[in-house]
């Protein structure tokens, strides 16, 4: 079966007591989940960690043994909290080692004098990672097996992640269609019941908005072939208008 037939599958790990307390916002997921879809990756879980060794390690272990891909960011820069690269290296049981090539960059990077001891540790590694370019500030990512480490910083991470996307290897794309009308989804629930039955390989979802007033639900199908997505749109169209909505193409206007 090539990548194209079968899905691929990937997992995101954010990683940071930052984000569980709520004083940083999380932006990365959203992106990566944007990003992923485009080239055809089902991103199947997402899980947000606190900056614990076992519990960053066990869900390295637990995701990159389900999914073909795994994500993480958050949790490798300069500071005593930063622990990803050292779990990750657990993970896969060797050792983490300072690497000369990030060494490099980052003396490249640094004014003479600057590249002290607290910098260095994000020149640390796992033994065999292969290393992702950072542009940005410099302090590079790396990749293990099918792991693939990066800043929590969202514009590092989004850099970082433009410089791997030629390593992934996608399914099917996945293609969507998005009718909204101004029924509610109690209205609208034993029909979409219905009609997944009858779309077993395509996911709809519904999502109800409030919207200048009043309540209403988008419909959306997604699934990798164009003509059937396009039927069940179509019947999708028929559900809203026999329920007495008048459907139409799109998300609701803001």
């Amino acid at each position: 079966m090539t990548a194209a037939s079968r899905e691929v599958t990937a997992a995101v790990l954010v990683i940071g007591n930052e984000i569980l307390s709520g004083r940083t916002k999380d932006v990365n997921l959203g992106f990566l989940a944007e990003q992923l879809t485009g080239l055809g990756i089902r991103l199947r879980e997402a899980r947000v960690i606190a900056d614990l060794e076992a519990d960053v390690v066990a869900a390295v272990n637990e995701t990159r043994a389900r999914y073909d891909y795994v994500f993480t960011t958050g949790g490798i820069g300069p500071t005593h909290d930063d622990i990803t690269a050292a779990c990750v290296a657990k993970a896969f049981g060797v050792a983490l080692v300072l690497d000369e090539r990030a060494v490099a960059v980052l003396t490249r990077h640094y004014q003479p004098g600057q590249l002290n001891e607290a910098r260095l540790r994000m020149a640390h590694v796992p033994a065999g990672a292969s290393l992702i370019d950072n542009p940005v500030s410099a302090a590079p990512g790396f990749q293990i097996g099918n792991v693939f480490v990066m800043a929590g910083v969202p514009s590092v991470m989004r850099a970082m992640f433009d410089g791997i996307k030629h390593r992934l290897s996608g399914g099917a794309p996945v293609l969507s269609r998005t009718v909204t009308s101004g029924l509610p989804e109690g209205v609208l629930a034993d029909g979409l019941g219905r009609l997944q039955e009858r779309y077993p390989d395509f996911d709809i979802g519904s999502y109800p908005y409030y919207r200048r007033g009043g309540y209403g639900t988008s419909l959306v199908v997604r699934g990798t072939d164009r003509t059937r997505l396009a039927a069940a749109a179509d019947d999708l169209f028929a559900l809203v208008t026999a329920l007495g909505g008048e459907p139409y193409e799109g998300d609701p206007p803001a």
